[in-house]
């Protein structure tokens, strides 16, 4: 997995645009509003970032609004800023978030006829945050697995998962098994279901007498591309959106290959009284064509479903 120094370089100067701009944004503050937060960092870069509006236009949906518990006008919604599309990035602008979950969080919010008082939090704080009643929902592409539904309610919007990327230079070409990865290190998110489901699997690789892989994970995107490119990493797992996207706008890196597909949803705590109405939401928007907008603005019709669910088993 070694590369010349010449290689690596190619490889930096190919990532330096999105990187640069993601490596900070964990120091962004919370801020407030319907539909934007603040940032204390460095913003992302927008030049990449489709910014079609596809949500002003949506009508309230008085079926769907009557199933919020009486007197619902105003809900707490926390976003996870990752720094790269599809997930969410802060703009030019320093406080206008953008992403397909922020638009699906946006249009929900048109249908039921609510206003949502947005703050950025980190991924792996946000599912806790909500079960101390500090936020109402949140989003930030959560995989529905059987165990986050344990204490957490989920409204469905999309299907994605988990995949895998490296540099071209590497010679894995498809992951089907995580044996394959004995030996390698491997960069991820924190809080993640990558991050749990690789370091539930490491055992693979010693009962099979190899050398378990290295989990590393990383709070921000671009640490995770950075130490890829720098070679302290040898492959990525992450969303297949978002590793689809990352290598379409990078040089010198390669999409391998889906390997679980997960169900995406609004997250909640559990027993909330709000998912009835999220789910009708969703359900109106992929009649009214709506959903489509949003997938097709996004680069990820694939994950398009044909109806909502709460809380479905893990697929």
């Amino acid at each position: 997995m070694r590369t010349s120094t010449r290689a690596r370089n190619r490889v930096f100067t190919s990532f330096a645009l999105i990187t640069s701009a993601t490596l900070f944004l964990t120091a962004c503050g919370s801020g407030s509003g319907d539909s934007t937060g603040s940032a204390a960092g460095v913003a992302a870069k927008s030049d990449a970032i489709p910014t079609t509006d596809v949500v002003s236009t949506i009508k309230k949906d008085a079926a769907a609004a009557e199933l919020l518990p009486s007197g619902t006008t105003r809900l707490s919604l926390a976003v996870s800023v990752g720094g790269q599309p599809p997930g969410t990035s802060i703009l030019d602008d320093g406080k206008t978030l953008a992403g397909q979950d922020v638009d699906f969080a946006n249009a929900v919010a048109k249908v039921l006829g609510i206003k949502l008082k947005t703050e950025q939090a980190s991924f792996e704080a946000i599912l806790p945050a909500l079960g101390s009643g500090k936020y109402d929902l949140g989003v930030g592409n959560f995989g529905v697995t059987d165990e986050r539904r344990r204490t957490i309610d989920f409204v469905t919007y999309i299907n994605d998962g988990q995949g895998f990327a490296t540099r071209k230079d590497s010679k894995l070409s498809k992951v089907t098994d995580l044996t394959q990865l004995c030996g390698l290190n491997i960069a991820t998110g924190a809080g993640t279901t990558f991050e749990a489901t690789l370091e539930d699997s490491k055992h693979l690789c010693t009962d099979a007498g190899k050398k378990a892989y290295e989990v590393q994970t990383y709070s921000e995107q671009g640490a995770i591309w950075s130490s890829l490119q720098q070679g302290r990493s040898d492959i990525v797992m992450s969303t297949i959106n978002g590793l689809r996207y990352a290598v379409a706008h990078q040089d010198g890196v390669k999409f391998l290959n889906e390997f679980h597909r997960l169900d995406v949803g609004f997250a909640f705590k559990k027993g909330t009284k709000l998912a009835p109405a999220f789910r009708a939401a969703v359900n109106d928007l992929i009649a009214n064509g709506t959903y489509a907008k949003i997938l097709k603005k996004w680069g990820t019709t694939g994950s398009a479903i044909t109806k909502s669910q709460i809380s479905p088993p893990e697929l």
